[in-house]
């Protein structure tokens, strides 16, 4: 029997100082995020009267071309369904309703489609083992529901890595396959209808990104994307942001459209968990963001669910998990983002006259650690108490934690 009851107020905080750094330029600047993009809902009660018309009209257009017959992720755009207003609508957004372009859009996007073999790409197995959870990868869902897929191309910094994906045009047009596979399983999990999922979000790593390098692969991918993949992203998430990325993004962010910026959220290296909490639950985090995700967690069905907390500058903060009987198995999750912190566990017997017992010595955490995973097995009723102390920090930091208790099935 498992129980994940929390204690009335299982928090104890210890505050010795509660001084917060001034936020610099740079700072400010990385963690900004331009006014917040409003998705289209795509009920057509919703639309212009001018909308509507365009909508129409580009059916008749579509009707009377060579690719009137044609679907796309399974959904005959001229079969009368509400998914296929929610596709239509999406190409007719992203050419501002203007009919003749959005056709055009529409009619290379099909081309392309059947050229590439796109709607069977998922079922294809193209010997990227590797790269997957570690490059390109969907994992788990935003707060809204949105897939998340994550990017990190970090691993090509390494010369021998980059040259056996990069190392000639066949390999790089192998890899552009592959990456458009990742995003197509991610518009297989969309809903397409009114109301619903119809975008996902994408999270981009740059740290050690070799700019230079996969400058070729990232503006094909990023071609592909654009003229084949309208309004499917709702937020693109940028983490580890170098220093003078702030400078390039302040060069072209006025040729941006507003639309466009407002799908922006840049925060600098170091603020990756503070950033992902605010649009991603900790357990659908990867644990090397500062979230509870663990590749093998899908084996084991949905993912638990975590309690959020933050811990101020100069302050500890103990966790006490009450209610414990003699017997029972206690596992725990518990991540800082950013760590640089003392972690312990230790757990605390009921009876007065027994002694507690250190579970986990103090341990100074660095800020690339992991999320703790632990079990602890007990021999009489007592409290399990998680303690993080950050009194020799300035910096407030989000956590998470979570916890199962197996209770004995011995029969005494």
């Amino acid at each position: 029997m498992d129980s994940s009851s929390l204690s009335p107020n299982p928090f104890d905080h210890q505050k010795t100082q509660n001084t917060e750094p001034k936020k610099s330029f740079i700072t400010s600047l990385m963690t900004l995020r331009s006014n917040h993009f409003k998705e289209d809902t795509y009920f057509l009660s919703e639309l212009k009267p001018t909308e509507q018309k365009s909508l129409q009209e580009l059916k008749d257009k579509l009707s009377a071309s060579s690719f009137g017959n044609s679907s796309m992720w399974g959904v005959s755009l001229l079969g009368g369904d509400v998914k296929a207003d929610v596709i239509l609508l999406k190409f007719l957004r992203a050419r501002d309703f203007k009919v003749t372009d959005s056709l055009r859009m529409l009619d290379k996007c099909l081309e392309w489609r059947e050229e590439f073999k796109a709607e069977k790409l998922t079922e294809e197995d193209l010997g990227f083992k590797d790269l997957e959870g570690n490059v390109a990868y969907m994992r788990g869902y935003d707060k809204e529901g949105h897939p998340v897929c994550y990017n990190a191309y970090g691993v090509f910094k390494e010369r021998d890595m980059y040259e056996r994906v990069f190392g000639d045009e066949e390999k790089l047009n192998k890899f552009l396959r592959w990456r458009v596979q990742v995003l197509e399983k991610g518009v297989k999990m969309l809903h397409f209808k009114p109301g619903g999922v119809n975008s996902i979000i994408q999270v981009t790593d740059l740290k050690d990104m070799p700019k230079r390098e996969l400058r070729v692969a990232s503006n094909q991918i990023l071609s592909l994307f654009q003229d084949n993949y309208p309004e499917m992203v709702a937020t693109k998430i940028f983490i580890n942001v170098p220093w003078y990325f702030s400078v390039i993004y302040s060069v072209f962010s006025p040729f941006l459209t507003q639309r466009t910026k407002s799908k922006f959220v840049m925060s600098k290296e170091g603020n990756a968990a503070e950033t992902l909490y605010k649009f991603i639950r900790p357990e659908d985090i990867p644990v090397q963001y500062g979230g509870l995700s663990r590749p093998t967690d899908s084996q084991n069905g949905p993912p638990k669910p975590a309690s959020e907390f933050s811990i101020k500058g100069g302050e500890k903060v103990n966790i006490q998990i009450e209610g414990i009987e003699g017997g029972a198995t206690i596992t725990w999750d518990i991540v800082v983002g950013g760590w640089d912190l003392e972690y312990s566990a230790e757990f605390v017997p009921n009876a007065e006259e027994s002694y507690a017992i250190v579970v986990e010595k103090p341990k100074k955490m660095k800020a690339s650690d992991e999320a703790v995973c632990n079990s602890f097995m007990t021999v009489e009723a007592g409290k399990l108490i998680l303690s993080v102390d950050n009194t020799l920090s300035r910096k407030k930091k989000v956590a998470a934690y979570r916890y199962t208790v197996r209770k004995s099935t011995t029969v005494v």
